[in-house]
């Protein structure tokens, strides 16, 4: 309690982390993306095409450019987003009853507005696609109609991401990703800081009480925080969580407890209390990864499924997405809650094995 570092990795990160990372994608998609309009055609239908493309909340019509080559230019210098190019032979091609052709060019750089730029122009193009359609069809009934220009019936209905937002997507992985890198900082910074004294004042006496008693503090306060970032921090924000209480505590007690262990003996390498920072943090973002939530588990190469496979956040964050997005129960998480305990019985021995040599060395 006297250590101000290792209070800001035990309680201040899990507590305030969660909320700054929800607060940042509370918002789940963008909106009002701005873009360049370079229109060639200077036709009614591209007027409307534009007309409609701008009233989405996803996109907004920003600027209006005379050629490409000005309208690459504001992208450059991050004015807009994307480009939306209609060419001089739109609306004569369309009158032929040839297809016509709307270019869009979009900032890959940025996924989410990539996504609401592209998504929007296909849209559009589908509603004004079908009612040029209908134009030139003439049918006598409305009913002749929908089934020539729709004469198969589909229902977009979105399961588990219900919003399709990044929040939904991504939170869960990191909420319970911080847990691990939290303990991680906490417990390595300890060790550093007893390793600093024992050079000072000589090795510490060891012993399994002291052992098993940092073991339980360890378990005993992140249990505090597990139930805060998964339980509570989800509602608060509104993020989808179909969790089944008993279901997710027994999940995560082996969790925990891997954890727990990983952590000391992870510390073991730590000399100095702030080189765990360094590891730590550099860390985070490629356990992300081979977790599998932000790129899919079957696109990873075998060897680096096998390094994920060293670490618990890897099943834990697996079997939570499942648990919170799609309401899955203990039984369908078996693969990755089996996993935990052997972690957990990995780490525990050796744990153990570390102990029993710094007690024959002392």
């Amino acid at each position: 309690m006297k250590d101000e570092g290792v209070l800001l990795f035990f309680i201040f990160l899990p507590v305030a982390y969660p909320l700054l990372y929800s607060w940042v994608y509370n918002n789940e998609v963008v909106r009002e993306v701005p873009i360049v309009v370079v229109d060639d055609s200077h036709s009614a239908l591209s007027r409307e095409f534009i007309r409609k493309f701008d009233a989405s909340p996803d996109v907004s019509v920003a600027l209006r450019c005379k050629d490409m080559h000005e309208a690459k230019d504001k992208i450059g210098h991050g004015e807009a987003y994307g480009i939306l190019y209609f060419p001089s032979d739109l609306d004569m091609k369309v009158g032929r009853m040839e297809q016509g052709h709307v270019s869009v060019y979009c900032d890959m750089s940025y996924m989410l507005t990539y996504k609401a730029i592209y998504q929007t122009a296909t849209n559009v193009s589908s509603v004004m696609g079908s009612e040029l359609q209908r134009r030139m069809l003439g049918k006598y009934t409305d009913r002749e109609e929908e089934i020539s220009i729709k004469p198969l019936e589909f229902e977009d209905v979105p399961i588990f991401n219900t919003t399709g937002g990044y929040g939904n997507f991504i939170l869960p992985g990191v909420l319970v990703l911080i847990i691990q890198q939290a303990m991680l900082l906490g417990v390595g910074m300890l060790a550093g800081t007893r390793r600093e004294k024992a050079l000072r004042e000589g090795p510490e006496q060891q012993s399994l009480n002291k052992l098993f008693g940092r073991a339980t503090t360890y378990f005993l306060l992140f249990a505090v925080m597990l139930a805060w970032i998964t339980l509570v921090v989800p509602r608060l924000f509104g993020f989808v969580s179909m969790v089944h209480g008993w279901d997710l505590l027994l999940f995560f007690l082996p969790y925990l407890l891997a954890c727990v262990f990983f952590a000391m003996v992870a510390s073991e390498m730590v000399r100095y209390r702030e080189s765990v920072m360094l590891v730590v943090v550099f860390a985070s973002v490629p356990l992300l990864f081979l977790s599998g939530v932000s790129w899919p588990q079957s696109n990873i190469p075998a060897f680096w499924q096998g390094v994920g496979c060293i670490f618990p956040s890897t099943f834990a964050i697996r079997g939570f997405v499942r648990m919170s997005s799609m309401g899955a129960l203990l039984g369908d998480c078996l693969t990755e809650y089996v996993a935990l305990w052997i972690q957990f019985v990995v780490y525990f021995v050796l744990t153990l094995v570390i102990y029993v040599r710094k007690k024959s060395y002392s």
